[in-house]
């Protein structure tokens, strides 16, 4: 991403592998999935990452976020890479864009400084489409932050296009409004203490998370899991004076099974615990337990 209009530096994403779902999976189903997959559950402390938690993926000592450039008063490439962390995708490779682009002419661009970019790459982060069960949303926004600014010449159709592409810069309106879909702001209330043997029925819409607060009265090794119909990714964290510290995780998603976390858990400490939905038979159709 920059300012100038004519051969900007793009930020270049790695080929990750696309999750694989049974075919026969329910098609609302595996789409909610394929749309929240890339999500973290809110209130992650984040530091680096890929596209959002494709970032498990990576090796311990891999990088994970590089800019190769001086970006200092470039706001709008900070915000792109976060919204990267985040888990959004490429605007641009929207497949609801309906973008025709002059194939040869963008490879070209792309390989000329200072991108430099072999077939491989352009195609990967420009003219791949994205699999449509995997977009939030059923209509293209060009001035989204996540979109690349695009010279003229590169864009057959829409014929508006044809003398250049650029994004009005900052966050626009969608982009907010789809930051407080998946990410809206934490509740100060205390979330609910989650007492051992005790089922905790859960109603939540696709998206939508809870929160429990586990205090185990004795240092022992417990299960945690979640029951019913319904595909989840479930999160443990332990309660730090300097914030939340991942613990372990589970993601059912798409699986004949429940989400489950085997672990021993510390007398004396905090724990938080917090779900995410990806899809249930109908509302208040699943729960969980620790013991």
């Amino acid at each position: 991403m920059s300012d100038a209009p004519q051969n900007p530096r793009y930020c270049s994403l790695k080929v990750m592998p696309t999750r694989a779902l049974p075919p026969t999976l329910d098609p609302r189903r595996a789409r909610l999935i394929q749309v929240l997959a890339s999500k973290w559950v809110n209130g992650t402390v984040l530091k680096y990452s890929y596209v959002g938690r494709d970032i498990r993926l990576a090796a311990a000592d891999e990088l994970t976020m590089n800019i190769g450039w001086d970006i200092t008063g470039d706001i709008d490439t900070a915000v792109h890479e976060i919204g990267h962390t985040l888990g959004f995708p490429h605007e641009h490779q929207n497949p609801h864009a309906g973008i025709e682009w002059n194939e040869e002419a963008v490879y070209a661009a792309l390989a000329r400084p200072p991108n430099e970019w072999t077939r491989e790459q352009t195609f990967h982060n420009i003219i791949r489409k994205i699999v449509p069960d995997t977009v939030q949303g059923s209509s293209w926004d060009p001035d989204s932050i996540m979109h690349y600014p695009f010279e003229a010449g590169l864009i057959n159709r829409p014929e508006r296009y044809r003398e250049g592409l650029r994004p009005a810069g900052d966050l626009s309106p969608r982009d907010i409004d789809w930051v407080h879909t998946f990410y809206p702001p934490l509740s100060t209330e205390e979330p609910p203490v989650l007492s051992p043997f005790t089922s905790q029925q859960l109603a939540l819409a696709p998206g939508e998370q809870a929160a429990f607060v586990l205090k185990p009265g004795q240092t022992r090794d417990y299960e945690i899991r979640t029951f019913g119909t319904a595909d989840t990714v479930m999160v443990l964290f332990e309660r730090t004076p300097s914030g939340p510290v991942y613990v372990a995780g589970d993601d059912d998603g798409g699986e004949d099974r429940n989400s489950r976390l085997t672990l021993r858990l510390i007398q004396g400490r905090e724990y938080e615990l917090r779900l995410r939905l990806y899809f249930s038979t109908e509302r208040g159709s699943f729960a969980v337990m620790y013991w």
